[in-house]
């Protein structure tokens, strides 16, 4: 019998990986930073987190139902969107920050510019920032840690790094003892997830590497090793350069664009930590360079063989 083919153009999937099996990595990427965050901050980092989730997952359901599109919270990205939140919030904050911030992901970011792949900004990343600017004094207080000797809120590692990098411990910013919001405490977790990512094929070690290797070369030059060292584990700087920066739909396809996406990422956050009046410069680097990537596509990606250039 004569064997029927399927004849279609370029590019040829060859393989069984699917949008849900990625969040699913991601997800269990992410798992370690979350029990650190619960170790360090208890009840009210589960919960946040719980919100968080549930309130992403609810909004993605209720929207889809309502509009009548496809019901897509199987492919577990709204639940990666939540968890992404959850980590930006400090574990002070109340209840109904991830549940404005996650709607707003969502809602506005997210299933407004037509849903998973489609979003041109984080949409975590980019309700963290709307928290930010409309409540500036909850989504700045960062608790101690229960490990901590004082049990204030008190300066986070940026901020002390800006005044005297001797006062900030190498160690305690490994571990997680430390202020900040609860997915940037704990290094060591971000860095495992991150790694995990990396073997798993899911995403491109260039972006982090680039984001990374960027702050910690400004800051060898601005200020020795030390001080370097220091700069890229504090902050949301891991979790931001593993987990927002690789985001599918916000970086470059290139090779090259990628590069230049994670080298962007990391000059701007140096700018903004070390010379304007804001310790953490993160995740509006990201937003930025979210922004971007068209530019950068269609800069960097490779002609096609016997493309002719159009004129006018």
């Amino acid at each position: 019998m004569q064997a029927k083919w399927t004849i279609a153009p370029a590019p040829h999937v060859r393989d069984n990986v699917t949008s849900r099996r990625i969040m699913i990595d991601v997800c269990l990427a992410l798992a370690p930073a979350g029990i650190m965050s619960i170790v360090y901050f208890g009840a009210a980092a589960a919960g946040l987190i719980a919100i968080s989730v549930l309130t992403c997952v609810l909004t993605e359901y209720l929207y889809q139902r309502l509009t009548g599109a496809k019901v897509t919270v199987g492919d577990w990205s709204a639940v990666v969107t939540g968890l992404l939140l959850a980590y930006n919030i400090p574990a002070s904050a109340p209840w109904w920050i991830p549940v404005v911030g996650g709607v707003f992901a969502i809602l506005i970011v997210k299933q407004l510019f037509g849903g998973i792949g489609s979003n041109f900004m984080n949409p975590a990343l980019t309700a963290r920032a709307v928290l930010f600017i409309s409540w500036g004094s909850i989504m700045g207080a960062y608790p101690a840690t229960q490990l901590m000797a004082d049990t204030v809120s008190g300066a986070t590692p940026l901020a002390l790094l800006a005044e005297d990098a001797s006062q900030v411990n190498l160690v305690d910013l490994l571990i997680g003892n430390c202020g900040g919001v609860l997915g940037e405490t704990c290094k060591i977790a971000l860095i495992l997830g991150g790694v995990y990512l990396i073997v798993r094929g899911i995403i491109d070690w260039r972006v982090p590497a680039c984001f990374i290797g960027m702050v910690f070369v400004c800051y060898l030059f601005m200020g020795g090793f030390d001080l370097a060292l220091k700069e890229i584990l504090a902050g949301g700087l891991m979790l931001g350069a593993f987990f927002m920066a690789t985001d599918y739909a916000t970086t470059p396809t290139s090779v090259l664009g990628r590069c230049i996406m994670g080298a962007g990422c990391g000059l701007l956050c140096f700018v903004i930590r070390a010379f304007a009046n804001y310790p953490e410069g993160c995740s509006f680097a990201i937003l930025f360079m979210n922004v971007a990537t068209p530019l950068i596509d269609r800069f960097t990606m490779t002609k096609h063989f016997g493309e002719v250039k159009k004129h006018g």
